[in-house]
This record gives C-alpha cells, sequence and structure tokens, in this order.
C-alpha cells in the first residue's frame, strides 16, 4: 500500500471514528500518521483490512498478554488511572520498534473481526420489521460473523431511551441505543421466532479459545469498557444458543447454504462493517448471488458499506426486488437514525 493513502486512513480514522470515542487513538493515529516508519510498518497489513484497528488491535493484544511497557499506563483497559493520552505518542512508538517482530506477525496474520454486539440495537428493528413483511420464522445467515455473537441478537434485551424494553426481558445482556430523527422503528415488545443461525467466516473465532477471545477484546478500544462488558456477557449467552459456524469465504459459500434452508423460514443474510473488507469484485458477487437466490425463494439482503455507510436491505418477494434505506447508523451502534418506513 502506497505510505500516503495509509497516512490518509489514520487521518480518517482519527477525525471520522475516534473523535469524540477515543482520545488516546485519535491522538495516536494524528501522530502516526505523520511517521513514516509506523506507516511502513503498518504496510504490513494484509489487503483489504482496516490498517489504524488492526494495528491497534495488535499493540493492546501484547500490551494485554503482559508485555511489559510505559505504554500501557496510557490504556484504561490496563490501568485505573490512564495518563493524560497527548503523552502517550513517544511510548507508542518505541513500543513498536521494540517488538516490531511480534507485531508484524500480527499484522500479516490477525483480521479485524470486532463482532460489535451493541450494534444488535439497530438490528433488532430491521429484523421486527423483515419479520412483519415475511410472517415467517427468521433463518439467519451472517457472512463475516466472527465468534457469533449478532446471530443471538434476540436473546438479547434492549432499551431505546424510555422505560420500555424489547427483546428477552430476561437477558442479562442489555443494549441501550439511542434513535435519532423523527422517525421510530417498528418494534415488536418480544423478539420474532428465529429458525435458524448459521455464521461464515474466514477464520471462525472460538470463544473458548484463550487467544482467540484476548484478540477480540483486543479490537476493543481502550476507553469502552461497556463494549467489553457486553462482549463478555454476550459471549456467555452464546454459550446456551445453537449456531452453525463455518469457516472459509462468505460468498463463495453462500449459495449452497441458503439453498439448504427450509423454504417455510424467512432467509435474512447479513453483515455489518463486513463489506469495507471486501474488494469491488467480491462485492459485486455478492450481489449477484443475492440477485440468483432471489429468482428461486424470498430473500432478505441486510447489509452496509457496499454502496455506502448507511444500513440498506434489498429483498426479494414473489420474484420482485425491493431496495429500501433503514437508518444511518453509529459504528459502534450507540445510536442510529432510522429511515425505513
Amino acid at each position: 500500500m502506497n505510505l500516503e493513502h495509509i497516512a490518509e486512513r489514520f487521518r480518517r480514522f482519527a477525525v471520522r471514528e475516534c473523535r469524540g470515542s477515543s482520545d488516546l487513538y485519535e491522538q495516536l493515529s494524528l501522530a502516526i500518521a505523520q511517521d513514516e516508519e509506523l506507516l511502513r510498518l503498518a504496510s504490513a497489513a494484509r489487503s483489504g483490512q482496516p490498517v489504524p484497528n488492526l494495528l491497534f488491535g495488535a499493540v493492546h493484544y501484547l500490551l494485554s498478554k503482559g508485555y511489559d511497557h510505559e505504554l500501557r499506563e496510557f490504556y484504561a483497559s490496563l490501568t485505573k488511572a490512564p495518563r493524560a493520552p497527548q503523552q502517550a505518542f513517544p511510548h507508542f512508538r518505541d513500543f513498536c520498534f521494540l517488538y516490531r517482530d511480534e507485531i508484524t506477525v500480527l499484522l500479516t496474520e490477525k483480521l479485524v473481526q470486532t463482532n460489535e454486539v451493541r450494534r444488535c440495537g439497530y438490528l433488532y428493528p430491521s429484523f421486527c420489521w423483515i419479520y412483519r413483511l415475511a410472517k415467517k420464522p427468521l433463518s439467519l445467515i451472517e457472512i463475516g460473523t466472527s465468534a457469533g455473537l449478532q446471530l443471538a441478537w434476540d436473546r438479547y434485551k434492549y432499551s431505546y431511551g424510555s422505560h420500555k424494553t424489547y427483546g428477552n426481558p430476561h437477558s442479562s445482556v442489555f443494549i441501550a441505543s439511542e434513535i435519532r430523527g423523527g422517525h421510530m422503528p417498528y418494534l415488536l415488545a418480544e423478539s420474532p421466532p428465529v429458525a435458524e443461525r448459521i455464521g461464515i467466516d474466514l477464520h471462525v473465532n472460538d470463544l473458548q479459545n484463550e487467544e482467540d477471545q484476548l484478540w477480540m477484546q483486543a479490537l476493543i478500544w481502550p476507553e469502552h469498557t461497556e463494549r467489553r462488558e457486553l462482549f463478555q456477557k454476550a459471549a456467555q449467552c452464546l454459550q446456551d444458543v445453537p449456531v452453525r459456524l463455518h469457516e472459509g469465504d462468505g460468498i463463495a459459500l453462500l449459495p449452497s447454504i441458503a439453498a439448504a434452508v427450509p423454504s417455510d423460514t424467512a432467509l435474512c443474510i447479513f453483515h455489518t462493517h463486513v463489506a469495507n473488507q471486501m474488494p469491488e469484485d467480491a462485492k459485486r458477487k455478492l450481489l449477484e448471488h443475492i440477485d440468483a437466490i432471489g429468482k428461486k425463494r424470498d430473500v432478505f439482503h441486510l447489509y452496509n458499506n457496499i454502496n455506502d455507510w448507511r444500513l440498506q436491505l434489498d429483498y426479494f418477494i414473489d420474484r420482485k426486488k425491493y431496495a429500501r434505506v433503514v437508518a444511518e447508523t453509529d459504528g459502534h451502534g450507540r445510536w442510529f437514525c432510522w429511515e425505513l418506513r
């Protein structure tokens, strides 16, 4: 990758994603964007990966494993009283070059697989809307499933700015999300019925594997205590949820897996913040597969980051295609602006 292109990705990451959410990563991103040696290190990331997330995840992972360095004093996930983020960059730089070899291995081998549980806050009304339309139990296929935590969205409890809750009222996983704008989504008091849960990923993370779980937690930003708590509770919840996880290319495997889904259920194919890692030809192939499936049966495709960053729904009913914008969403699911009516 061209170093200036990588530098621009760090600048964009700082302003669009970190500002107001992670002071530490904002400060580090802006400084990395001006440091040629660190940009060269970051260029070891495999093609298609979000480079800033991957580099920060690699460093956080090593610190979480106990690598001893003064840098850990700036991480709210590793110390109770973190130091000011404005002072962190020299220590971050030193850590990166002290452990250059270990970081390079992680950049070339690991994938950014966040499994952001709070995104289920906007998935819940999306699937409520689909269920109202389909009037059948839902069969879920998630592309880029990681460990499958979003496949259990119906087992979680939700709140949208009032005392009223939705979903599973007894769940230990409680997701609060803000609805912005003037439109309320269609919300069922209790979760729609789910018939099947199928996840596909190039690498399926095993939550019983300590290394996999440590990597997934390292991808959560240091200040985001609530995200870590939600992840841990959802991981515990998933132990009691029947899911089928397939390791491989989700786009290539999709036609055969979809063909085996019972016809008396509503086929729902979904993915969040995964298509931004797909090359353009892979995106086209995915949409071609959806169109081909839609010629044979009703299908619902819920996604973002193919046409633009908004959450969108393409669906076929009686072989007729519809395309709708569902919502504008925050990357971590803290809020969404509902558009589907």
